[in-house]
């Protein structure tokens, strides 16, 4: 046991990330069930689908899970008050202040973990009375921090500020990188890219497939005037790159990405125009493999890294 087996009742320090478009219950209930936490993606899904991958999630697994929530999110008292309703008792907060909703859940005996992508948010999340802490480096695919932060920079930062549970995130797909990690002071690691290419993610099969097939440098962070994100170089990336050599206006790039451009590249597998989030660290993955497989991968990689180390003698 350790820090954050402890925290949320599970066997491996593992917990998936709650990736738009990619993270139903299926993927949730399948991480859980195989030793690790998952987590349902509410970022993607209106507040009554949301309701419904809950109690489907219930049905599924009797492990804990818990519910990926940004508070940037337009619906968000009504996704709080399902979460309350379906007595969810994990939640992870990201892209906004974890003051406005860390107290209301804690009341309800929910546990908060907030994500954060420097040492001062980091301190932030603490004060405001989250549970734990995800700090996510610059590697990781999706929206990122504006700070360029990488993890393996990023986890002593921030260790060396908090005293409350760490979790790695952001380039961590082996078991390998999360020895890594908790060398350098994460309590355990939450991985995303991995499980999007997994048989449970619920994100097109195209999407999948590109994930397997990228090259290392196939991703990109961009739309920093917006928000910044990591994306695959497909024919959408190139189009906002051809904009960003005309000095384009924040109002510009809105209208080159639209609605919904995730969705489409996600979720239904629109490879040239949609918008595909993924991590650098996709160029280590190589087959779509079931959630299960994954976890033992990685705790049959960390323990044979343990032991290499060990035989350093240093």
């Amino acid at each position: 046991m350790n820090k954050i087996t402890s925290l949320f009742n599970i066997k491996y320090p593992i917990i998936q990330g709650g990736m738009v478009w990619n993270s139903g219950y299926k993927l949730a209930s399948a991480v859980s069930n195989s030793g690790g936490l998952g987590l349902i993606g509410a970022g993607s899904m209106y507040p009554e689908i949301l309701r419904e991958h809950i109690q489907k999630c219930k049905k599924a697994t009797s492990q804990p899970f818990g519910v990926n929530v940004p508070l940037l999110y337009p619906n968000i008292e009504e996704i709080m008050k399902i979460i309350v309703e379906e007595g969810v008792k994990i939640v992870f907060t990201s892209a906004g202040n974890p003051k406005t909703w860390t107290s209301f859940l804690k009341e309800k005996g929910i546990m908060v973990v907030h994500v954060v992508s420097s040492s001062v948010f980091a301190l932030k999340a603490q004060e405001a009375g989250v549970d734990a802490i995800v700090a996510e480096g610059f590697e990781a695919g999706g929206h990122n921090g504006r700070e360029e932060t990488t993890t393996f920079t990023l986890i002593p930062m921030v260790k060396d500020k908090i005293s409350i549970p760490l979790i790695a995130a952001g380039g961590i797909a082996t078991g390998r990188g999360m020895l890594a990690a908790m060398v350098l002071g994460a309590d355990g690691v939450q991985v995303g890219s991995r499980f999007a290419a997994s048989t449970e993610s619920s994100s097109h099969e195209n999407f999948k497939q590109a994930i397997i097939e990228l090259p290392e440098g196939g991703t990109q962070l961009t739309l920093k005037e917006l928000a910044p994100v990591r994306l695959i170089k497909n024919k959408f990336y190139q189009d906002v790159q051809q904009l960003y050599e005309k000095c384009p206006s924040k109002e510009e790039l809105v209208t080159l990405l639209g609605r919904a451009r995730a969705k489409r590249g996600i979720f239904e597998g629109d490879l040239e125009e949609g918008e595909l989030e993924i991590g650098q660290i996709a160029g280590l993955i190589k087959e779509v493999l079931p959630a299960k497989k994954i976890i033992e991968s990685m705790i049959s990689e960390f323990e044979q890294a343990k032991q290499e180390v060990a035989l350093f003698g240093f």
